[in-house]
């Protein structure tokens, strides 16, 4: 489980193409301090596995085809930075809101709004997963806790045929310490959202 609170910007250095799954050795300074074989990193959102520690500030994981084809992570290569937090510990605050590291969905960047102390962010919101977000809830995108401050539909469709859009504001801090303060709009985001909805849906239908 983690929170959402990024706690460092790292760098993909290499890549490598497996049969069915990509191996990926990531730089990360902070994560990598207390790393070992076997821990969980989010890597802009997705869990992943650490394979092994090598020079101390870098490490590897091993990605299935699974998640290549559901997240953005297949479409990195090395020199791409990538937001990284390590598993939350049980005596830690929860900064953000409780997060899985499961991707439910793609979104793009479709626009940027800067504004003096802040920057509003609007992504596209793919179907299957707009009925689960709701103005001021949270969400996740690259593995970032954030809070929704504007929902809207479209009638005409983004390039990658979502007609629901989210806006996110990000402050000065969010933009200089992850990704997303230099995401062009076209690039793809990953978005996870808020478990509990999921579970209150389940409920209800069976309820």
């Amino acid at each position: 489980m983690f929170t959402g609170i990024v706690e460092e910007l790292g760098e993909i250095v290499a890549t490598e193409q497996l049969a069915d799954s990509a191996r990926f050795t990531i730089r990360g300074k902070l994560v990598t301090s207390d790393a070992g074989h076997g821990d969980s990193i989010a890597v802009n959102g997705v869990c992943l596995t650490v394979v092994d520690v090598v020079d101390g500030d870098t490490f590897t994981v091993d990605v299935m085809g699974e998640t290549l084809a559901r997240s953005s992570i297949g479409g990195l290569g090395p020199g791409a930075k990538v937001n990284l937090e390590r598993a939350a510990a049980v005596n830690s605050r929860l900064g953000g809101h409780i997060v899985q590291g499961h991707v439910d969905g793609t979104g793009t960047v479709l626009s940027r709004t800067p504004s003096q102390n802040w920057e509003v962010v609007r992504i596209s919101l793919p179907g299957p997963v707009a009925k689960y977000v709701v103005e001021k809830g949270s969400i996740t995108v690259d593995g970032i806790s954030l809070t929704v401050s504007a929902l809207g539909r479209t009638e005409t469709p983004a390039a990658d045929g979502a007609a629901d859009w989210f806006e996110v504001s990000l402050i000065p801090t969010t933009l200089s310490l992850t990704n997303l303060g230099a995401t062009a709009p076209g690039t793809k985001v990953n978005l996870e959202v808020d478990v509990i909805a999921k579970y209150v849906e389940r409920l209800h239908q069976r309820g």
